[in-house]
């Protein structure tokens, strides 16, 4: 099975006024595919190593997605930017990281106003028994910045965005995408070290 999703949305559930980031999920023998199509905004291009693990990517031009497993609190979040950059990050629970700079195949071209990327995400960054899941995007600097969600916060409930409020994620059958039809994590796990 492919998920595909669309980002029509600002994070209080304004409607966003240009073409939105489109993503599709997929499984693959090594991982999960993310393919993403989406509008290219000029933004300053931060400065790092294309293909390669970037910190506070999230500060530039970013397409953002998180796969969290409701029960344990467990959530894998990762960023991917149009100039080839990326960022894993591997959650016990909300806000309480403990790993950081995940490597993973990445690549980005900028076409005229679009871009696109592609990753692969190991299965082993996945935790076990995800059940939810939300994606984000952002552009713009200082007071022009956007912020943009597939799954909304309540308007007027929150003075700013935070990605990390899990409570808004919605429902996701993961192993859907799974060639096997389910996630299985062994002993070797990534996830048993946390």
């Amino acid at each position: 099975m492919v998920y595909e999703f669309e980002i029509t949305q600002q994070w209080e559930g304004d409607p966003i006024d240009h073409e939105p980031v489109k993503m599709k999920l997929e499984g693959v023998e090594n991982g999960v595919k993310l393919t993403i199509k989406a509008p290219y905004f000029n933004d300053p291009a931060p400065v790092g190593e294309e293909g390669k693990p970037l910190w506070l990517l999230w500060d530039y031009e970013v397409v953002e997605v998180f796969f969290y497993n409701s029960k344990t609190g467990e959530y894998y979040e990762v960023e991917f930017g149009p100039h080839g950059q990326h960022l894993g990050l591997l959650f016990k629970k909300c806000r309480e990281v403990w790993k950081k700079n995940l490597e993973m195949e990445y690549s980005a071209k900028i076409t005229g106003n679009t871009w696109t990327g592609c990753a692969i995400m190991p299965w082993d960054y996945l935790p076990a028994g995800i059940d939810k899941f939300n994606a984000f995007a952002m552009h713009g600097v200082d007071t022009n910045r956007v912020y943009e969600t597939l799954y909304s916060a309540p308007k007027g409930k929150y003075e700013k965005p935070d990605f990390h409020r899990l409570e808004y994620f919605q429902d996701i059958d993961i192993n859907a995408v799974f060639p096997n039809g389910k996630l299985e994590k062994d002993e070797t796990s990534i996830w048993n070290t946390a």
